[in-house]
Formats: C-alpha cells, structure tokens, sequence
C-alpha cells in the first residue's frame, strides 16, 4: 500500500525537526485518539511560538463553561482565537465525535455546523493545530467528555480524559495567562495522580520518573 515505507521515502529521524505523533487505540473500557507534537532539539522562534498558541486554543476551548444545548459550532473559535490573534489558522475541524466499539470518528457529535449540540456524556475530540506546508506541522488532540459544570444553573463543559503531558520544550511560558497556567497545573496534578501509581504498579521506573519530569508545575 502506499502507507508503508521503504529505503526510497522512509526519513531518517533526528533532532532537529518536529515529529506529530497521531496515536489511538480501541479497548474493551472505551477508544483514545491523543496527538502530541514534540521537537527533541532546539525549535524555532516561530515553531514554539506556533505551538504554543495551538496549546492555548486547546485548553481555552477543553476550560470553557457554556450554556446546556449550545451547538459545537457555536464554541469552536476558542480554540482558534490565539492563532487568529497573530493572523494563524488550520484547515481542519476543531474536533469529532469518539465512539466506543464504533467508529473513532464518531457522527454526529463534533464541532461543525451541522453536528448536534453538546450534551452530557458525549465524547469528542479537542485539536486544533498549525501546519507550515513543506516545514513542519503541529496538532494537539485530546479526548474531552461533555459534563456538568459547577454553576447554578445548568450549564456544561469539557472533562479532558486523555492523560498525557504537553512538550515543554515547545511551551513559551510568556504568552499564557494565568488562568492557562493554573489549567495546565491541574491538569498535570490529575495525570500524576491516575498515571503515576499504575507505573509504578508495572514497575516502570524510567517512565515514572518521565512523566515526574514531565509534569512539574
């Protein structure tokens, strides 16, 4: 098929460029669709730059507290907004709907216009991106459950459940509120707390000690 690789198109990987990892699984206890962008050298002003504003679409749209029955489409450019900011886009949806033991792009849950409007236990994905044609391109996907938010009336918003850290290397602290900041906190305190343990369970030491690093404050 034309999706394997041979001597002829396969890349040698180095640490200069940026590497997107698109991974997913189906499991008998529900479906993961995560994508994680990481430079393993020294990125460029405008690769981190890009990155990070992906990073702030993410967790502006997965924090957001919204009305019951508003549609995706409604809610969308927040993850756009910080590219927009500095005149950035990305071609693609904001995010589909995930199904468990059906199709990991799930209709008709999403975030276009002729999707249906969130509901409480619908799970989609969040990921926006930035893609620089023929140089690099970035995504950052995770999986968000639509749950009740903590207001008086009833209003809804995101619970991220994919459990993997940002690339800090890519991160300039300099553009993120503090809201972002406290988001990226908590959300670091949750992966420790429900990863951690089932390393170290598996004895997975220099992973565990990985994800420690990973997750500082």
């Amino acid at each position: 098929s034309p999706r394997s690789p041979s001597n002829g198109s396969s890349q040698t990987l180095s640490a200069r460029e940026m590497y997107l990892f698109d991974t997913g699984g189906q499991y008998l206890d529900g479906t993961t669709d995560i994508t994680r962008t990481v430079h393993w050298g020294e990125p460029t002003p405008l690769q981190k730059e890009a990155y990070t504003r992906v990073l702030m679409g993410n967790i502006d749209l997965s924090r957001l507290i919204f009305p019951s029955n508003t549609a995706g489409g409604t809610v969308e450019s927040f993850a756009r907004r910080a590219l927009w900011d500095v005149g950035l886009n990305y071609g693609h949806g904001t995010g589909h709907g995930i199904g468990n033991f059906l199709s990991v792009h799930e209709w008709p849950v999403g975030f276009q216009s002729n999707n249906l409007p969130l509901e409480a236990g619908m799970f989609t994905s969040i990921e926006p991106g930035y893609y620089q044609d023929g140089e690099f391109g970035i995504r950052i996907e995770d999986v968000a459950l639509v749950v009740e938010a903590q207001t008086e009336k009833p209003f809804l918003t995101f619970e991220v459940v994919s459990l993997v850290p940002y690339d800090r290397n890519l991160i300039d602290l300099s553009l993120l509120s503090p809201e972002q900041i406290r988001y990226l906190n908590s959300y670091y305190e949750r992966i420790r707390a429900r990863v951690g343990p089932e390393l170290r369970r598996q004895r997975l030491e220099a992973e565990y000690a990985w994800l420690q690093e990973s997750t500082e404050p």
